[in-house]
């Protein structure tokens, strides 16, 4: 198996020891995006900004890969406040297309940078 890391200034560089996201055998893996700017490298503000943008970087980094989020098999989905959830699954229905892949959201105590959501999603080159 070989392994491929995908990075693209389109979206926040790690902020710490890991991949943008990583290729193996057709599968891309990313890591957590948040809704961080790109640009300043900081967090927007409120839950609807952060889940556009955090979406906006995942779409970023899928298409340094050459995939899009029609390639997307299963999202994975972190919240502070389940409260929010609602508001997320409007902004992230725009971002999916049918049928949506996949997906787990979960309520979590924090993360990193003080983010409200943090989206992770595995995808697959299509044969």
């Amino acid at each position: 198996m070989s392994r491929k890391a995908i990075a693209t200034t389109a979206a926040p560089a790690a902020i710490g020891p890991y991949s943008q996201a990583i290729e193996a055998d057709g599968f891309v893996f990313s890591s957590g995006q948040l809704g961080l700017d790109p640009a300043t490298g900081k967090l927007v503000d409120g839950i609807d900004n952060q889940a556009e943008r955090a979406l906006l970087n995942l779409e970023a980094v899928l298409a340094e890969a050459g995939l899009t989020m029609a390639d997307v098999l299963k999202t994975t989905i972190y919240l502070v406040d389940l409260a929010h959830f609602a508001q997320m699954n409007a902004i992230y229905s725009k971002h999916v297309t049918v049928p949506p892949p996949a997906r787990s959201t979960v309520q979590v105590s924090g993360l990193a940078l003080g983010a409200l959501i943090e989206i992770e999603v595995v995808a697959r080159r299509s044969s």
